[in-house]
C-alpha cells in the first residue's frame, strides 16, 4: 500500500503554520494606531482568512496526522486556550477558541495513510487557498515594513519582528510549493532548517528581552544569555550541523518561555507581551525541538 505523505505533511503544515499566520495577522492588527486603521482592516482580513483555513484543516485532520506532531506542543499547548481568551479580552479582537478546543481533541492516524483521490483533491485545494492567502499576507508585511523603515508608519511591533514574521511566512510558502511539486518534504536540508530556526530562536530571545518591563532584570538577563547562545550557534551552523547544541539551547529557551507564559497569564511578570504572543513563541520552540529530534 502506498503511503500518502502529501496529505499528512500538508495537514501537519497547516495545523502549525496556519495558526502561526493567523496570529501574526492578529499581532499586526493590534499594533496599529488609529491613523492606520486601513492597515488594521487588511490585517483583519488575513486573520479571518487563516482562521478559516485552520478551521478547515482541523476538520480534515482527525486520524490523518502523526502522534509526534499532535503531542509535540507545536500545535497547541496547555496555555493556548487561556492565552486566546486573555488576548481577546485585552485587545477586543475575536479569537475562535472552538478551533483550539477541536484541535485538542484530534486523534493521531496510523503510520501509513492509503492514497485517496478525494482527500488529495481536498488537500490540494487547501494548499492553493493557503498560497493565495500567503501571497497577500507577505505583500502586506513587506508594505508595512517599508512604511516603518521610511518613517511613514508607527506600530508597536519592532521592525525586526516584522522581518521575522515575514521570513516565517516565506518559509511556509516554500514548504507548500515544495509539497505541490514533489508531494513530500523529505528533501529539505536539516542544515538549512537549523540555520533558519536558530535565527528565529535568537530573535525570540531578543524580543522577549525588549518587551519585558525594565524592572524584570533577572528575566532580561536570562533572555540576553539565550540570545547570545543562539548567536554562537548561528556561527557554528554556517558549515556544519550542531543538532545536539541546538537541542540543548532550544529546550532551555522552551522551558523559559513556558514559565514566562504561565507568569504572564497569572499577571506575575511585568511586560508588554500579549499572552497569545508568549504562547506563540513557545509553540515555535516546541516545533523546532521536534525537528531536531527527528
Amino acid at each position: 500500500m502506498q503511503t500518502d505523505n502529501y496529505v499528512r505533511k500538508s495537514l501537519e503544515l497547516h495545523l502549525f503554520f496556519g495558526r502561526i499566520m493567523k496570529e501574526h495577522s492578529l499581532f499586526l492588527q493590534a499594533s496599529f494606531t488609529p491613523v492606520d486603521a486601513e492597515y488594521a482592516d487588511k490585517a483583519a482580513f488575513y486573520r479571518k482568512g487563516f482562521e478559516d483555513l485552520l478551521r478547515q484543516t482541523v476538520s480534515m485532520s482527525d486520524g490523518l496526522v502523526s502522534g509526534e506532531v499532535l503531542c509535540s506542543g507545536e500545535i497547541v499547548t496547555e496555555f493556548t486556550l487561556d492565552a486566546e481568551d486573555r488576548t481577546e479580552c485585552l485587545t477586543g479582537l475575536p479569537v475562535d477558541q472552538h478551533i483550539t478546543q477541536k484541535t485538542k481533541c484530534l486523534t493521531p492516524g496510523e503510520r501509513s495513510i492509503p492514497r485517496c483521490n478525494e482527500k488529495r483533491t481536498m488537500v490540494r485545494q487547501l494548499n492553493r487557498t493557503a498560497l493565495r492567502l500567503l501571497e497577500g499576507l507577505i505583500g502586506l508585511k513587506e508594505e508595512i515594513l517599508e512604511c516603518v523603515q521610511h518613517g511613514s508608519m508607527f506600530t508597536t511591533n519592532y521592525p525586526l519582528l516584522i522581518e521575522h514574521i515575514l521570513r516565517e511566512a516565506k518559509l511556509y510558502q516554500r514548504y507548500i510549493t515544495t509539497l505541490e511539486k514533489t508531494g513530500n518534504l523529505s528533501d529539505c536540508s536539516m542544515l538549512e532548517t537549523e540555520r533558519f530556526w536558530n535565527q528565529i530562536m535568537m530573535e525570540h530571545a531578543l524580543f522577549i528581552r525588549g518587551l519585558l518591563d525594565p524592572c524584570e532584570k533577572e528575566l532580561i538577563h536570562t533572555a540576553d544569555d539565550s540570545a547570545k547562545g543562539f548567536c554562537e550557534l548561528m556561527e557554528h551552523s554556517r558549515n556544519a550541523h550542531s543538532k545536539a547544541n541546538a537541542l540543548e539551547q532550544t529546550t532551555a529557551l522552551r522551558d523559559f518561555k513556558a514559565a514566562g507564559t504561565q507568569g504572564i497569564l497569572e499577571c506575575k511578570i511585568r511586560s508588554v507581551i500579549l499572552p497569545l504572543l508568549a504562547d506563540h513563541v513557545l509553540r515555535e520552540a516546541n516545533h523546532y525541538i521536534r525537528l531536531l529530534k527527528d
